[in-house]
């Protein structure tokens, strides 16, 4: 179980302007991802917003976690949902960071529901890529590349608040994420995330295909 005494962490003074994804993948794994992939998270790509739909299900642990999560900004939902539509906004933050923000809406089946979930990613101390919602719930990831598809895991969560990095215990935590993003060719990709508690199993499910607008292989 991780420590959970205080450390303060200021960003390396190098920092890329752009986050460089390729670096934590390594070569041999980034040159197996499909070209269009490589262009979505690769340096310097452009804004974007990628519209699309969602399957979303939570586990009854999960919308407490949901639940407790406001105090940080809500990044947790508990929408349960099938055919949601779904934004996926992409930002530079100017800073060596990109901002990932998805944003649910109006279900097809006539279920409704709506939350923002806003996060940035950014290199973390010790090389590490990071993870920071806007309410500082934060995770340290691992990047690879696994059957052609780019896969985020998380190793540990932590508290970012101010220059201080407060680490969460991992039965505290709503299990490991695990986020996929898959091409599908035609301009199109699955983003799936996943998190599986130790204890309680699988806390929360998102799935779904969006469209990339600026281009098709």
């Amino acid at each position: 179980m991780p420590s959970t005494a205080l450390t303060s962490f200021a960003p390396a003074a190098d920092a890329a302007r752009h986050l460089d994804l390729a670096d934590y993948v390594g070569a041999a794994g980034w040159a197996r991802l499909p070209a269009a992939v490589r262009r979505r998270f690769g340096a310097g790509h452009p804004d974007v917003d990628y519209a699309g739909r969602m399957d979303l299900r939570c586990s009854a642990i999960g919308r407490i976690y949901a639940s407790l999560s406001r105090a940080f900004g809500s990044p947790l939902t508990s929408l349960q949902a099938r055919g949601l539509a779904a934004t996926v906004r992409v930002r530079g933050n100017g800073q060596g960071g990109v901002v990932w923000e998805r944003v649910f809406g109006e279900a097809a089946n006539g279920a409704t529901g709506a939350a923002i979930v806003r996060s940035t990613k950014e290199p973390g101390a010790e090389g590490q890529l990071t993870e920071r919602t806007d309410g500082g719930l934060a995770m340290a990831l691992d990047v690879f590349e696994e059957n052609g598809t780019l896969v985020f895991q998380s190793r540990r969560f932590f508290l970012a608040l101010g220059p201080l990095r407060i680490p969460v215990p991992q039965w505290l935590s709503p299990g490991q994420c695990r986020v996929t993003h898959t091409d599908l060719g035609g301009g199109d990709f699955r983003f799936t995330l996943s998190m599986r508690h130790p204890l309680w199993g699988e806390t929360f499910h998102q799935s779904g295909i969006f469209t990339d607008p600026l281009q098709v292989e």
